[in-house]
């Protein structure tokens, strides 16, 4: 008796299943946007300021939108993918608090994190890049004025490396421990006299002095940044260069006269921009560092 039982129940099962799998997915019932989540009322409201929960304005967001574009392979749209990344690059949370937030599976969330940063990343060369002509006369008189002197009108960027925090491998995971105790790439760029990079150069590991990610550098063995009769500034953990790339650095301690210790405080001066750069960049995506 159980046994017809059995083969009823079970025929039953597999007729439930064969018509499902007849029936075409319906997108709606299985991803819809819930517009009651106050991140996506922020949103969708048209106006409101995006700044305070995702550090971008909302005309910078629709620039990266434009530049994106809106092609979609799956349910949630493009707007909502970079939301989510957005969100959870600038809070530092973790993929659990970001799908309460958008009322989201945890998976969604993690796959959508990974494909929206494989995306950003490759728009990388069209938004870091080197001035040219024009541009470099420009960028070499901002800098003479940040530094209060003529003499560095040749400047044409500010270079330092950063500390990404990052989880070791398994093998020579020694090589990723940092002077400041802690396992990290090392993120060497170049900016101008507003912050922006100009040149970036990220992955070799923490253990790895700043003037020898320097030498090892596509700038350095190629010599394509700064060009001929132009100069970039480094802190004292670089060496002072005329050739394959000329690069300033300052004086050590003590100095020899007063000339050297003005011109240490107008490199100072002009090169802590890329300090500053840093510390934006720290400051607006917390989940990077």
């Amino acid at each position: 008796m159980w046994k017809l039982r059995y083969l009823h129940t079970r025929g039953r099962n597999l007729r439930l299943l064969a018509a499902l799998e007849m029936q075409p997915p319906s997108p709606r019932r299985r991803c819809r946007i819930n517009v009651a989540m106050p991140l996506l009322a922020l949103y969708f409201d048209g106006h409101s300021d995006m700044r305070v929960d995702f550090r971008l304005t909302r005309e910078s967001f629709n620039a990266l939108m434009a530049v994106l574009g809106t092609d979609c392979d799956h349910g949630w749209g493009p707007e909502i993918s970079c939301l989510v990344f957005i969100f959870w690059l600038a809070s530092a949370t973790s993929y659990r608090v970001v799908a309460r937030a958008f009322d989201m599976p945890r998976a969604t969330i993690h796959r959508l994190v990974h494909r929206m940063g494989g995306q950003i990343a490759a728009l990388l060369y069209t938004a870091v890049r080197h001035p040219t002509g024009e541009e470099l006369l420009r960028l070499g008189a901002r800098f003479a004025r940040l530094a209060g002197s003529a003499a560095f009108s040749r400047v044409v960027g500010a270079i330092d490396g950063c500390h990404i925090r990052v989880k070791p491998p398994a093998e020579d995971a020694a090589c990723y421990f940092n002077r400041k105790l802690f396992h990290s790439i090392q993120l060497q760029a170049i900016c101008d006299d507003k912050c922006k990079f100009i040149d970036v150069c990220v992955g070799y590991p923490g253990s790895v002095h700043d003037a020898r990610v320097l030498k090892n550098s596509p700038i350095f063995y190629e010599q394509s940044y700064p060009p001929p009769g132009y100069c970039i500034l480094g802190d004292g953990g670089y060496p002072c260069l005329s050739q394959p790339i000329c690069l300033m650095t300052p004086f050590r301690q003590p100095v020899r006269n007063h000339l050297q210790a003005r011109y240490n405080c107008c490199l100072s001066k002009a090169r802590c921009v890329v300090e500053r750069s840093f510390g934006i960049l720290k400051t607006r995506w917390r989940s990077i560092f």
